[in-house]
């Protein structure tokens, strides 16, 4: 057994740093000693799951032991964690499309959810009880057991800080843009919300060489760092600004009168699902990053003409193959990850972390185990 420390989320919506125990790995499982793990909204909803579980889904650390099935990282190598681990047997998979997982994605409809192809919940224990993994990680403890398949060896060196945020925020951000949108050279790309997320769709859209790239905040800050992230133009919004339509019509302004060939909505707000619609040319698309799952009301008049709105997941992530993409262009200087690390944390900080998550501080927070 492996002693650890975690941060347990309660169903009365606080939390606190626990002691815990992680089973010996077996079959193709992996002990991982966690090094950092990043913060993001998703972390702080989980305090209203409703129940216990340790949270943290994006995180970095390094290999303590494996099982005997294990072939791809030994004890002591460096590793990312991935939250949405592929069969790679199921219809979607085989598709391609392993971040929307039939079988063991926590998040999609139809499967088995939390836990569904992963070590039992009784191989994590809390005062002697099974606890839940958020997202099969739980990356805010000090030691975690995952699969094999949660884990992409780190084939570079790189601070632990950077490639924890990698696994959600980065990928999700630059994902849409390469993989889902499929931005093309000399486009004209606008983000709705230069928050973690955004600030990567802008530097996935700097990437694929986009011509004008526009960042829209209600945050005068968020705006000077979306320039630093490659943002060619920025537009303060107006909170009174309703589906930011006034926006719009600057933004087709500024766009020769025909609006933007992409835009990225990154705000989580539901009010706002609609409003990248409003942003882009007639057979423009449309992107809705942010999760919004709430039920919200179309003008179907925005859809006009030939236009394309689609909701991609984890930016279509392909583990295996994107994050040494992802490695590979830090390693250029192309994309930014330490520059986006603006604040790190201990565990026994991290209702300040929250507070500051909320509060909008930081491009991104990050937890540091052992500090």
């Amino acid at each position: 057994m492996f002693p650890a420390k975690a941060i347990i989320a309660r169903p009365d919506g606080s939390f606190s740093l626990e002691d815990i125990t992680v089973a010996q790995p077996q079959g193709d499982e992996v002990v991982v000693e966690m090094r950092a793990a990043g913060i993001c909204h998703t972390d702080y909803d989980s305090l209203r799951w409703g129940k216990h579980v340790i949270i943290g889904h994006e995180g970095a650390g390094v290999v303590l032991e494996t099982g005997p099935l294990v072939t791809s990282v030994k004890p002591g190598d460096p590793v990312i964690l991935n939250w949405a681990v592929p069969c790679g047997r199921c219809f979607q998979c085989q598709e391609g499309n392993q971040n929307i997982c039939e079988n063991q994605s926590p998040v999609v409809a139809g499967n088995n959810g939390f836990n569904a192809g992963h070590p039992p919940l009784e191989r994590t224990r809390w005062n002697g009880r099974p606890v839940e993994r958020s997202f099969n990680l739980g990356t805010l403890s000090t030691v975690t057991l995952v699969r094999e398949a949660a884990v992409v060896k780190m084939a570079m060196e790189i601070p632990f800080s950077s490639a924890a945020i990698v696994s959600c925020g980065v990928m999700t951000g630059y994902g849409s843009v390469v993989n889902a949108a499929r931005v093309k050279a000399g486009s004209s790309v606008v983000v709705l919300g230069a928050g973690g997320v955004g600030l990567n769709v802008i530097q996935g859209a700097r990437i694929s060489e986009a011509e004008k790239i526009i960042a829209i905040d209600i945050h005068p800050g968020k705006l000077e760092m979306a320039k630093t992230f490659g943002a060619t133009h920025t537009l303060l919004a107006e909170k009174e600004d309703k589906g930011l339509l006034r926006a719009a019509q600057t933004v087709k302004t500024m766009t020769g009168g025909r609006g933007a060939d992409y835009c990225f909505e990154c705000t989580a707000v539901p009010a706002l699902g609609a409003a990248p619609l409003a942003m882009v040319r007639n057979a423009g698309t449309a992107v809705q990053v942010s999760g919004i799952e709430q039920e919200i009301v179309f003008n179907m008049e925005l859809f006009e003409w030939d236009k394309i709105y689609i909701n991609p997941l984890y930016g279509k992530c392909r583990p295996q193959i994107d994050f040494p993409i992802l490695m590979n262009l830090y390693k250029k200087g192309d994309l930014m990850l330490d520059e986006m690390v603006t604040q790190t944390y201990t565990l026994e900080q991290m209702q300040q972390a929250f507070e500051d998550l909320i509060a909008g501080k930081n491009a991104k927070g990050v937890v540091l185990m052992g500090e």
